[in-house]
């Protein structure tokens, strides 16, 4: 059978309510979503497999996995109807990033399944008294839908070709008259809604490891420009020729913290072609960059910056930098300054150089788990 996989992981992880959107979190060295996909594809070999994802984030998606990335959408259904664009098997299967652990034996059931319908749907059956607008309705007529759902892909993509949004492939394809095959569900397939749902078995800690990157950056001097050092404003009668405000130390520091993480450089995240980013402050810029690392899963450790300079003199100016910059990472960081002995561009006076090192490890999110129980 040729299935191609669909992982659905483009929400706003809104209700989680952690610092860290809840499908980056490390599970040992992988994301919840490469996680997600990997599991499946160890129980099952998928023809293919798409993950949507936030449209802010696809570049960094594609940064760390090789599966087919979709820009997804606000809402579940406009996602998965972008994600069957790219597909083109007979059958596919869809799960949400949130069902993280779902058993083998459910996989391999809806795939055994699927000559007998349009959709086969794992669901639950309650175990509780249930209630429907104050009165009480038969249990045994109540089915707990969960996923991942199994459909031809025809079908499906022609139940989605409407304006109405349905909460599963289910309904959908049940509201064009498809055939649908219900199978037993499991609790292990639980979906992780809120933080206090990580109690999950297959859900391991992330590893603890040091990641470290390199930044350097340099720019020539621009006469009648302010100039600005990690942020601090140097006194001198020239800045530095560049498309922002050329801040040297923050565009290196923002290299080493991009490296770290696997995320590419400065160029990719803010390219000098985009006229938003004309004269812009490099401090808002690493703060972007900063809140990106946060909610993808990483905490700084320290950062280590040596500015090369023949003029202006920092002396006075190492201890302003380096405490900015520490406030603004809530991590130790280290400022050195050296001058090139007079040689070459920057010992000629004709502008700065610096190299920067940054240090990350993932959140740790199972400890924090740990401590609100």
């Amino acid at each position: 059978m040729d299935v191609t996989l669909i992982v659905l992981s483009a929400g706003n992880s809104s209700r989680f309510n952690y610092s860290v959107k809840k499908q980056w979190l490390r599970i040992y060295n992988k994301p919840l979503w490469e996680f997600v996909a990997n599991r499946f594809n160890e129980f099952f070999e998928f023809k293919k497999t798409i993950i949507t994802a936030n449209p802010e984030e696809v570049r960094l998606y594609k940064k760390i996995s090789d599966y087919e990335i979709v820009p997804g959408d606000k809402e579940r259904q406009l996602s998965l109807k972008k994600a069957l664009q790219k597909v083109n098997t007979e059958y596919v299967m869809v799960t949400d990033v949130a069902r993280a652990c779902v058993p083998e034996e459910i996989i391999l059931n809806l795939i055994s399944s699927i000559k007998y319908a349009d959709c086969i749907v794992p669901y639950l059956s309650p175990v509780d008294t249930v209630v429907y607008e104050d009165k009480t309705i038969d249990r045994n007529r109540v089915k707990l839908i969960q996923t991942p759902q199994l459909s031809r892909t025809e079908i499906l993509k022609k139940a989605l070709n409407t304006d109405k949004l349905f909460t599963d492939e289910r309904a959908a394809i049940e509201a064009i008259g498809g055939k649908i095959k219900y199978i037993p569900g499991s609790e292990k397939s639980k979906k992780i809604t809120y933080f206090k749902d990580l109690d999950l078995p297959c859900l391991k800690p992330p590893k603890k490891l040091t990641l470290t990157g390199i930044g350097y950056d340099t720019h020539s001097f621009e006469e009648n420009k302010k100039m600005y050092l990690g942020g601090v404003e140097i006194e001198s009668s020239f800045g530095f020729k560049a498309h922002s405000d050329g801040d040297v130390a923050i565009h290196a520091l923002i290299d080493a913290l991009l490296g770290a993480a696997g995320f590419g450089d400065i160029g990719e995240f803010f390219p000098d072609t985009d006229n938003s980013y004309k004269n812009i402050s490099s401090v808002k810029l690493l703060k972007e960059v900063l809140n990106t690392l946060k909610k993808t899963g990483y905490e700084i450790i320290n950062a280590d910056l040596t500015i090369i300079a023949q003029k202006p003199k920092l002396k006075e100016y190492k201890t302003k930098i380096q405490r900015n910059l520490s406030n603004i990472l809530n991590a130790p960081v280290n400022i050195k300054a050296t001058t090139n002995e007079k040689m070459g561009f920057i010992g000629r006076g004709e502008g700065v150089a610096v190299i920067a090192n940054a240090n990350l490890t993932y959140k740790d999110w199972y400890e924090d788990y740990n401590s609100r129980k």
